[in-house]
């Protein structure tokens, strides 16, 4: 079995897995365990009701898994830190592999969402849906939004939000949002054309995690809106900050960017720790029992 991220389906059907040697050993249909292999293992925020539940969905695959396929060096000493020592291979992700094969499709699609905001203005690109942030968190990012774009009504910035079908952000957002002529309230995308999107976008405002892993990889800086993240490398790296679901923190940090062109372009030039697009390929091979190659490393710190 192989369970890809930190959903409850990956973890239910990563515990159906190890559950299932109990049945087949009682049964004797056969005498080892189905293995599990976890793609995008390690991601840690260290708050196991932050991402609620994904945080712990993870962990606890970590420890099923038989296979640990981590994205970053990070991911995978966070593993090793949990007694997980043994088959933990850092292959960068395989969101990347994914984003970087729809991006060429899209580019020869020509697919674009937003056909209404013309060629050469600027998008911002908002996405917000956490369960942590309902209530005031969604609340204070909408004021953040409506007070930029206000300020950047005469510039040609254009915020482009799809907004989750969840009512516990339809109903604040478009309350608050609506009505702006620069913001542009949409529905929900298709991978496709939400790849599309943050390819035309300028700068990307989200509360997401694997648009924190896109957003750099397709040259656009990112600000999370969350109080803490699964992807410190992306922090660290400076491909990514992190402001918080708090109005003034994401003002300052928007303005900062958009007023300052060389700022703006070191955070959008910075190289993407996440992986080359190859992650899969690496995956794979090792499944296959082949060697890692030179870009795989098999993360054993400690030989003794």
């Amino acid at each position: 079995v192989m369970a890809q991220g930190d959903t409850t389906s990956a973890f239910i059907g990563s515990l159906a897995a190890f559950y299932s040697y109990d049945y087949f050993w009682k049964n004797q249909l056969r005498s080892t365990p189905i293995e599990v292999a976890h793609v995008e293992a390690g991601l840690r925020t260290g708050d196991n009701y932050s991402p609620y539940p994904e945080e712990m969905n993870r962990r606890l695959i970590g420890h099923i898994a038989n296979w640990n396929f981590a994205p970053t060096l990070e991911s995978a000493a966070a593993l090793h830190r949990e007694g997980i020592k043994d088959n933990v291979f850092v292959t960068g992700n395989t969101v990347i592999d994914a984003l970087f094969e729809t991006r060429d499709l899209v580019a020869k699609s020509g697919i674009d969402p937003v056909p209404f905001i013309p060629q050469g203005e600027k998008i911002i690109l908002v996405t917000s849906h956490r369960r942590e942030n309902y209530g005031e968190g969604l609340r204070e990012i909408c004021a953040a939004i409506k007070a930029l774009a206000l300020r950047y009504a005469d510039q040609n910035y254009h915020f482009v939000y799809p907004v989750h079908l969840n009512q516990h952000v339809q109903k604040p957002v478009h309350e608050l949002l609506g009505g702006l002529s620069n913001v542009h309230l949409i529905a929900p995308q298709g991978y496709p054309e939400f790849v599309a999107l943050m390819a035309r976008s300028h700068l990307i405002l989200t509360d997401s995690g694997g648009v924190q892993e896109e957003g750099p990889s397709l040259a656009k800086p990112v600000l999370v809106m969350r109080d803490n993240t699964e992807r410190p490398e992306a922090i660290t790296a400076g491909t990514a900050r992190l402001v918080g679901p708090r109005t003034n923190s994401i003002i300052a940090e928007t303005c900062a960017l958009l007023d300052n062109p060389l700022l703006y372009n070191r955070m959008a030039h910075t190289a993407n720790p996440y992986g080359d697009g190859k992650a899969s390929t690496r995956i794979v091979n090792l499944l296959r029992g082949g060697k890692a190659d030179d870009n795989t490393f098999i993360y054993n710190p400690d030989p003794s």
